[in-house]
């Protein structure tokens, strides 16, 4: 079988992204890509050189001056991936409420939007890799072979997104609300599913459903791509 070497996965803020990839990333042996955080790294870079964020020009050669690497866990306090900017740790650093609500503003720039798809294609094209971002299918691996395009109710996502950092920053749900309209409404330009993309709206699903539906899309697609002749079945029923 050739299973699908790419898998992208696409959504709004708090649809379930992250957790759907690593969780499918750690099942198929595959690496978990989360595009995202090069923006909130390079955001975390810039408010540490304490640039203009409104200055697109300093953006863009932080851009290119930046090396941004993104890894396998180095430390085992619960992160997903280790997420190094010139060779310092900053993983922890990129989920502050300040990154949230600058990275849309800094992912917004065309010409550090061009840099850093540039690096995610490398990424991509090594294969064996769940990548997940806004762009994924339509810009970034537009060849991917399975695309996956989560959508959820704005206050469905607020509620996640509240449940998972009210330890850390105790912030009311209302507040989140307002963030993520926001964070929806600057991030328009990329919101759209592929043409080829399955979408999946995740309110009424477990991230364990979610991660069984992909899994028999992916199976599909290997099985398809055994046997030509026998194209790709109907979409299973997520909830089945």
């Amino acid at each position: 079988m050739q299973p699908p070497a790419v898998i992208a996965i696409d959504g709004p803020a708090g649809s379930g992204k992250s957790t759907l990839g690593a969780l499918l990333a750690r099942q198929l042996g595959y690496i978990y890509f989360d595009t995202g955080v090069m923006y909130r790294a390079l955001t975390v870079v810039a408010l540490q050189q304490q640039l203009d964020l409104h200055d697109a020009a300093a953006l863009a050669t932080l851009a290119q001056r930046t090396q941004i690497e993104v890894l396998r866990p180095t430390i085992a306090d619960g992160r997903q991936y280790t997420v190094r900017a010139n060779g310092q740790d900053i993983t922890l650093e990129l989920r502050q409420p300040v990154i949230d609500q600058h990275v849309s503003f800094v992912a917004l720039q065309p010409a550090v939007r061009s840099e850093l798809v540039r690096q995610q294609r490398a990424i991509g094209t090594r294969g064996q890799v769940v990548m997940v971002g806004r762009d994924i299918g339509t810009v970034v691996m537009p060849d991917a072979p399975l695309k996956i395009y989560l959508s959820a109710s704005l206050h469905e996502r607020a509620r996640r997104r509240h449940a998972q950092y009210i330890h850390h920053h105790g912030d009311a749900l209302e507040r989140v609300v307002v963030e993520l309209a926001r964070r929806d409404q600057l991030d328009a330009h990329v919101l759209q599913p592929a043409s080829d993309a399955i979408v999946i709206n995740t309110d009424h699903l477990s991230p364990e459903e979610e991660v069984e539906y992909v899994l028999a899309l992916w199976r599909q697609h290997a099985t398809a791509a055994a046997c030509p002749t026998m194209g790709i079945a109907a979409h299973p029923d997520p909830l089945e």
